[in-house]
């Protein structure tokens, strides 16, 4: 097999951390990108020295020097764009949430499989430096038989160049940066990149459960396996005009076969101020073991910067593990590696089509129950038809009469 060639479709924020993965690879490249916006890809190209900018999806799948695409788009547009490249014999690898609903997903198998190429869906934790070090420590037998996990997950909202509106919140909190010795935190998400995630019919969900979720679902079925059951809770908060976020929430599940349960509390503190050079969003993992704990930190954001990313606590006895990767871009780039590999090597990547499809149910389920006010058995998920697509302002005004 000769050097493989890829190609981004989708130039919007999270693809500046997909170019990194075929940096120093002798068997990959980066050798294209699309977007429906010319300039945007042509500006994109000319930034990460990529040599070709396509004029359209299809003169992409058209092109024979592809060897696959990675998907970058709104939610919606998952299946369609899977399917295509698929048809067109190129291997895929989609961003997180796969699809709107489990019909998707079954559509995007199907079409990987009649085709026989692989169809990976894009998620980074899993592969996260320090996950995997935590993985390790709990197959070696660090901490004894798992008893239990807890996830806490928070977003900060001070200061911070990603957040919505982030320079009113300050001001109205009666935070002034100069006084508190703050600077702006986080990377600056261009509006575009965010607001369409506020559109459920676009996205399929709220831009927190079910879509940023999607990364904690995916590490709780990697780290312990299959669920059986879910109970969640999910509020909403107005972030900006009468748009709302779905937080707070409190999602518990038990897994399959196993008295074992996990629990992930989310909340959002508009006054809080979080260090990271990405989303300013701070999230640690709690396993709790028989012969011990194990904690993971950092996931994205910095705020307990002087804590080891993986800290284990074993009989009266701390220690912390440093001596790993933990930027979150290390995990994208050990996730572009798996699609890499999994093409060169004939094999499965880590969050396949049918995971992926796993995780979704998950997913829909947890939203199905606080829906439904009772637990949801995954077994018993009656699947749903994708939403209508709305318009943003027409959105807004459905949402007002509904009130």
């Amino acid at each position: 097999m000769g050097k493989m060639k890829f190609v981004l479709v989708g130039c919007g924020r999270i693809a500046t951390l997909h170019v990194a993965g075929y940096q120093n690879r002798e068997d990959a490249e980066l050798y294209g990108v699309y977007d429906k916006n010319k300039q945007t890809a042509e500006k994109f190209a000319a930034a990460h020295h990529i040599p070709k900018v396509y004029a359209s999806y299809e003169e992409v799948l058209q092109d024979p020097q592809v060897t696959g695409v990675e998907i970058l788009v709104p939610h919606h547009l998952h299946r369609d764009l899977t399917v295509q490249a698929c048809e067109a014999k190129k291997h895929v690898s989609v961003q997180k949430p796969m699809a709107l609903n489990l019909k998707e997903c079954d559509d995007m198998i199907d079409a990987a499989k009649r085709n026989g190429v692989k169809l990976k869906v894009f998620e980074n934790f899993v592969h996260y430096p320090p996950y995997l070090l935590l993985k390790e420590l709990i197959a070696k037998g660090e901490i004894g038989e798992v008893q239990g996990i807890r996830y806490k997950m928070n977003n900060g909202g001070l200061l911070s160049c990603n957040a919505p509106a982030s320079k009113l919140r300050a001001k109205g909190l009666g935070v002034k940066a100069d006084e508190c010795n703050l600077e702006p935190t986080g990377w600056k998400v261009d509006t575009l990149s965010w607001t369409w995630r506020l559109n459920d019919s676009l996205s399929g969900g709220g831009p927190v459960v079910f879509d940023d979720g999607y990364h904690k679902f995916s590490l709780f079925v990697d780290l312990l396996g299959g669920v059986e059951k879910v109970a969640a809770w999910i509020d909403e908060s107005k972030i900006l005009g009468g748009v709302c976020q779905d937080c707070p929430a409190v999602i518990m599940w038990k897994y399959a076969d196993k008295k074992l349960y996990g629990v992930w509390d989310i909340t959002s503190s508009e006054g809080l101020y979080i260090k990271g050079k990405y989303y300013t969003c701070d999230e640690r993992m709690e396993v709790t073991g028989s012969r011990g704990i194990l904690w993971l930190t950092r996931c994205t954001a910095e705020m307990l910067s002087e804590v080891a990313p993986v800290v284990l606590y074993k009989d009266g006895k701390t220690t912390q593990y440093w001596d790993i990767p933990h930027d979150w871009q290390d995990a994208f780039i050990r996730s572009t590696h798996d699609f890499i590999d999994c093409i060169k090597d004939n094999k499965e990547p880590v969050l396949s089509g049918e995971r992926g499809r796993e995780v979704l149910k998950f997913t829909l389920a947890a939203i199905d129950s606080s829906r439904l006010h009772r637990e949801v058995k995954l077994d018993e998920y009656e699947d749903k038809p994708p939403m209508k697509k709305k318009s943003f302002i027409r959105l807004l005004l459905c949402k007002r009469k509904k009130k």
